[in-house]
Order: C-alpha cells, then structure tokens, then sequence
C-alpha cells in the first residue's frame, strides 16, 4: 500500500516548476511554446568562471567540501558583504549551501519549533510558505497593496507581531513582483525588529544586482539589527549560474551552528566544483552585470510598450529582477469555448493552449488576480508572445 507522510501530503508543488513542466512538455510535442516562466534570463554562465571550474577539475579539486564550505569562497563572500553591503563577518558567521533554497530551507528547519509564527508579505514566492509549512511553523501573511507595488508598510508589520513570532521574512528585491523596498521603509522595518529582540529578520538578497533605478538597498546597512539579521545569497541569479547551485548566508554564529549542524547530516558540503566557480564570480569586479542590466531593461521597456495596448490589465513597473506581475482579473469571468476563466491557473493554462505561451499563476504567490511573466528572452520573443496573448485575450467572450 502506498503511504506518504503527512508532510509531504500538506506541501504544494511548486506553481513555477509545474508550469515550466508543462511548457517543456508541449515543446517536446513539437508546439511552439514561449517560455516565460522560470526566472532563468537566456544569458550564459562568464567564460571566466566556467575556466575556474575546467580548471578545478584539472587539479583534481574533485572531493567531498567541508560542510561550511571551501576557506577560499567564505572569505570571498565575506569581503563581498564587507565591500558592497558595508558589514563585516567573521568565517564562523558564514556557511555555503546547495543554493538560495537550501540556504532558506536550512534557516526555517534549525530556527522554528512547532507553533511559531513566521511573518510572510504576500505576494511571495511559494517556496517561503511551504519551507515554513514544513518545519510546523505556522504562516502569518501580510498582504501588500498594488498601489504600493505590493509592498508592506511597517504599520501593516507591527501589527501582525505577537508573542509567537519567531521571524520576519522579507524579499527585496522581490521575486515576483521586482519591487524593492527604499532606505527609508527597510529602516522602518529594522526599527521594529530592534523593538523586539526575540525576533529574527530574514532578508533574501538574491537579486540584488539586478536593480535598474537607483542602489540596492539592503537590511545589512543598519548595523543595530545585526545581532538579529540573517542574510540570504547566492550567485544564480547576478552570474547566470542557476545550475552551478552556490547560495550562502550570513548570520548570528549560533545560527550558523545550527544551519551547519543540518546541513552536515542531510547533503554534506556543497560541491566542490562550483565552490571554485563561485569564487571567481564573487571575486569579479562589479561591472560584470552592467552590460546585463541594460538589456534586461531593454526588455523591462519591451513589455512596458506591449502591456499598454492591453489596457485591461494592470501592471506596476519593477525596479529590479525581470518579472512583471500583471493583474489579469479584469478577464476574470468570460468564456472560451463555454469555458469560463475564474482563476489565474484558468488564465495561465488557456494562454498556455491558446496563446502558447508560459506564465505562471500568481495563486502560487498568493495573488490569485495576477501571472507572473519572466521577461528572460530577447525583446523580439517578447513582442511575438504579446501578440499572442493579445489575440487570445481578444478571443475571450463576455
């Protein structure tokens, strides 16, 4: 007889993954599917980095890793934190994981017992809410208002804080959305968390060097939280190194401990191959992700032009990453074919057929009025998949 656990029966799939599932399996069915789903853009890995993995393979550089991770790529994520977010680590402070997900996964499995509270802005991605569901901690959601392109205000955060929380989680910037949280509101967030010394604040980072008007600003900057702050990392997403899989953190050492202490019993150190790639990332100068950023803005401002001739839908421009969240709702309601559209996974899966392209349903974000679009192609794909879902749009009846 077939028997799972309770655990794994109560955790969603992943919203993004099935939908990329999806699409990839119509493509291999020979339909010409647009793929605007994983937050994965069509540039390369730097030839650079790829030399240091060719090189550590050479050298035989082949062996199990210390769990913490390699000594070189921990001081190269300590002097990344100390050069471009102006705080300073010590190498017990740092431990390197099997990407972002793992670094988060570790963080929620070695600080929430059963019953706490972990404080979630919606729309988030889904990963955090069901790492959390995982660990038994219970999800306490802080719905963010378009108009504030869907951030969270510090009012609407003091509000939801009792005696059960055990840690805020904040994105910025944002996957899904591309906001990014200013000085002046991460200041007011990190007031509240220096208010209350028994809560932890996580701040996942991971797309900070994909940020098109002004700075990254990151929670790192007010040194009086520190003591309750852990960082969140990695390289996938600023070097185009998604499958090279290097995410690390930055913490109080007792969290680092704990993270470590997990991770030792479950994968061990990170391998030892893309350690060696990521050094090299992380030891290039800054302006490796210009020329990249340009062209992600080339493309912002592609769909910026296409997302104005539909003006049923409502969209806000993101600062940062390369995913718009658009609100299809005023669709919501008509009909194809006798079938009527209600939901964002109606809308994702009859553009999907119809359109054939690939957006992902923002009820995996918990904002069921909108899809999440990766503008990860070059600007001419993204002008074809428009006029696709334009068309498909205008098939809808009322």
């Amino acid at each position: 007889m077939e028997h799972l656990s309770e655990r794994i029966n109560r955790m969603e799939e992943s919203t993004t993954f099935a939908m990329a599932r999806l699409s990839k399996e119509l493509q291999e069915q020979g339909v010409d599917i647009i793929k605007l789903t994983l937050g994965e853009p069509d540039f390369q890995t730097p030839q650079h980095i790829k030399d240091a993995a060719k090189k550590a393979i050479d050298e035989d550089e082949t062996f199990y890793t210390p769990v913490q991770g390699n000594s070189d790529l921990i001081t190269a994520v300590i002097n990344k934190f100390k050069n471009e977010n102006n705080i300073e680590y010590s190498d017990n402070q740092i431990l390197v994981s099997n990407g972002a997900k793992h670094t988060i996964t570790n963080i929620f499995m070695t600080i929430i017992d059963e019953g706490d509270e972990i404080i979630i802005p919606v729309p988030y991605w889904g990963t955090y809410k069901e790492i959390v569901n995982l660990a038994h901690g219970t999800q306490v959601f802080v719905e963010g208002q378009f108009d504030n392109q869907f951030k969270i205000t510090a009012k609407q955060l003091r509000d939801k804080i009792t005696d059960k929380t055990r840690a805020i989680f904040l994105n910025s910037p944002s996957n899904p959305t591309g906001a990014a949280y200013t000085k002046k509101e991460m200041k007011e967030i990190a007031d509240i968390v220096k208010e209350n010394p028994k809560i932890l604040l996580v701040s996942d980072e991971i797309y900070e060097h994909l940020t098109f008007d002004g700075n990254h600003e990151s929670f790192a900057q007010f040194d009086y939280i520190k003591d309750q702050l852990i960082l969140v990392n990695g390289v996938s997403k600023a070097y185009a190194m998604t499958g090279w899989r290097i995410g690390y953190m930055a913490a109080p050492e007792w969290v680092t401990k704990a993270c470590k202490k997990l991770q030792g019993q479950t994968t061990s150190g990170a391998s030892s191959i893309s350690q060696k790639a990521a050094v090299a990332a992380l030891n290039t100068k800054s302006d490796i992700y210009k020329e990249r950023i340009e062209i992600l803005k080339k493309r912002r401002d592609a769909v910026v032009e296409e997302l104005r001739k539909i003006p049923e839908l409502k969209f806000n421009i993101p600062s940062a990453t390369f995913y718009f969240f658009i609100d299809f709702s005023a669709f919501y309601g008509r009909f194809f074919e006798n079938k009527q559209i209600n939901t964002s996974k109606d809308m994702s899966m009859y553009l999907l057929r119809e359109a054939k392209v690939g957006l992902v349903a923002g009820s995996g974000f918990g904002v069921d009025k909108c899809l999440r679009l990766s503008f990860t192609e070059d600007v001419a794909i993204l002008k074809k998949a428009f006029d696709r879902i334009k068309n498909a749009l205008d098939n809808l009846k009322k």
